[in-house]
């Protein structure tokens, strides 16, 4: 299993959001802020196995387009042990 962590300026989060859970991801959004200005971001976390990490990125570069502004940063993390109680 993988975490990915997605963070992404505001005005992009909600198409984001959106097209991850109807690609059937569940989600974690988070408000934040940072970078130079303090600017508002949103970082999302994802838990997917990992033969679905190719496609949630891939999803994601659909989304947000393949302008050369960069629009989000990605970090995929392996996940130890996963439990829900």
């Amino acid at each position: 299993m993988k975490l990915i962590i997605v963070i992404i300026k505001d005005h992009d989060a909600d198409a984001l959001t959106q097209a991850l859970t109807e690609g059937d991801y569940r989600i974690t959004r988070i408000a934040s802020t940072g970078g130079f200005l303090r600017s508002g971001v949103v970082t999302i976390l994802l838990g997917v196995e990992d033969n679905q990490v190719d496609s949630a990125i891939q999803l994601m570069r659909q989304k947000l387009g393949t302008s050369t502004e960069k629009k989000a940063t990605l970090f995929v993390v392996p996940v130890q042990h996963f439990e829900q109680i």
